[in-house]
Parts: structure tokens; sequence; C-alpha cells
């Protein structure tokens, strides 16, 4: 029997037009709706919200390129203009986007910038991490409406992993490592379909 909340639910769902996927969105809310039910600690409610904003806002941003298709890079965000590996990622980027592939990068310095740089900005996207050290995307990505900035890594992660179908992984430090790594055990565990994933030095 449907409780006073579920008809809410229901209502919120039809004032909002919603007519596709109905199912899932009523989950969404009444995930909410027992959150706020469970006395959830304030904290754990500002990451929910601020993960839920980041992921509506990704997956906006990469919605009108869903046909496209996509390759992540990752590498350190030191490596420097002048460094050979920079080069390397920048022509690689490059190659990739004059046969139709859209580049993803993280949006920052170092290779992330020589990937969007070599992409060039009509098949660059950018998801950014918020860090003190680190605020402003790549000259190329910066103020253009294919780029979106998280919060957290965990978020951040899933997009650079989610839209893509092919990866290039290039050397750099704990970061970089960390999205391999997990790359790697998504792809191992059978929690991302099969792709191709290059290492390259």
């Amino acid at each position: 029997m449907p409780s006073p909340t579920d008809d809410l639910v229901q209502e919120l769902l039809a004032a909002s037009g919603a007519t596709a996927n109905r199912d899932v969105l009523r989950d969404i809310l009444r995930t909410a709706v027992g959150l706020a039910g469970d006395d959830a600690d304030r904290l754990d409610l500002k990451i929910t919200a601020a993960a839920l904003k980041e992921m509506r806002a990704a997956f906006a941003l990469f919605a009108p390129l869903k046909d496209a298709p996509k390759v992540t890079i990752f590498g350190s965000a030191r490596t420097r203009s002048d460094d050979p590996l920079y080069a390397q990622a920048r022509a690689l980027a490059a190659h990739l986007a004059s046969a139709g592939w859209m580049v993803i990068t993280g949006a920052g310095p170092g290779i992330m910038a020589a990937g969007a740089e070599g992409a060039g900005p009509d098949h660059a996207i950018g998801v950014s991490i918020r860090l003190p050290f680190e605020e402003a995307p790549s000259d190329i990505l910066a103020g253009g409406d294919r780029v979106v900035a998280m919060k957290y890594f965990f978020t951040r992660k899933l997009m650079l992993m989610k839209e893509s179908s092919a990866f290039v992984c290039l050397p750099g430090g704990f970061g970089t490592q960390d999205e391999t790594f997990e790359l790697l055990t998504l792809l191992q565990t059978g929690k991302a379909s099969p792709a191709p994933v290059v290492l390259l030095d």
C-alpha cells in the first residue's frame, strides 16, 4: 500500500513534467526523503547534495555529445610544456581529434593541458577538480561550455571514465596512478565495459 510520501513523490514527478524513467526518478526522490527521516548528519547530506549536483551538471555537459567517440587522457599536472611527454600528449590528442574523437582530460595543467591543446576547443572536454592550488582550467577550456568543475575526486573519476570508450595513461603522480588503477580495477571486475587502455611513455 503506497504511503503518503509515495503519493507526494508521484505528484512531484507529475508536476515536474517527467515522462521517461519515472521509476528511477522515483527511487532518487524516495532516497532523498529517506535521508530526511534518517536523521542524517549535516556533512553527509552536504556530500550527497554536492555529488548529485555535480553529476547532474556533468550529465548535461555530455548529453549533446553522446554519439561522439571519446578518449580520456590521464597524466601529470606537473609536466612542463617543454617536456617531450607534453609534446607527445599534444600530438596524440591532435591525431585523435583529426580522426573525429573527443578528448577528455582533467582540465588542468601539464598533460591535461597538452591533451586539450592538441584536441583544440572543438574536440576538448574538461572535467576539473576544485583545488586551492589548481583552480583554473587550461586556456583551451577556460570560459568555454565544455568544462565542468567537481568538488569530489570520486564524481570526477566517474565522469572521466563513464563517457569514454578508450583511455591513454601517461606518467604522473598519485592522482594519475589512482585514476589508472581505478580504471583497471573497473575493467578487471566487469564494472566497466571492455575498452582499450594505452600506457604511453
